[in-house]
């Protein structure tokens, strides 16, 4: 259960967080609610990738469908990508990675017992 809502919060918190602040402060906050909710670090990497892949698959449709997969179709042929799908499937995963990793990291910064709750 604390797995499921630690992706919701994640997204949530990213989603709110990108619209005022960098794109890299989605990795703040998955390094913040990994810290904070303790989890083993290979679930610790699945909730910060499920839930930042989750906020930028979410965004990137908005975005895409709204101007008709035509910024998303020019970046495809741009990267020699196939097409426009494929185009937000990588983004999606990039997007994944970064805050996998931070919550990785979080998730190891805890148990090296830096902080303890």
């Amino acid at each position: 259960m604390r797995f499921l809502l630690s992706i919701i919060f994640i997204a949530i918190i990213s989603a709110v967080a990108e619209y005022f602040l960098p794109w890299w402060s989605m990795a703040i906050i998955s390094f913040l609610v990994s810290l904070l909710i303790d989890q083993r670090a290979w679930k610790a990497f699945f909730m910060g990738f499920l839930g930042v892949g989750l906020c930028w698959l979410i965004a990137a449709l908005l975005h895409d469908i709204t101007n008709d997969h035509i910024l998303s179709t020019r970046m495809a042929s741009l990267f020699s990508l196939p097409g426009y799908g494929f185009f937000i499937v990588v983004t999606v995963f990039i997007g994944g990675l970064i805050g996998g990793l931070s919550a990785w990291s979080a998730s190891l910064f805890r148990k090296k017992r830096i902080i303890t709750a």
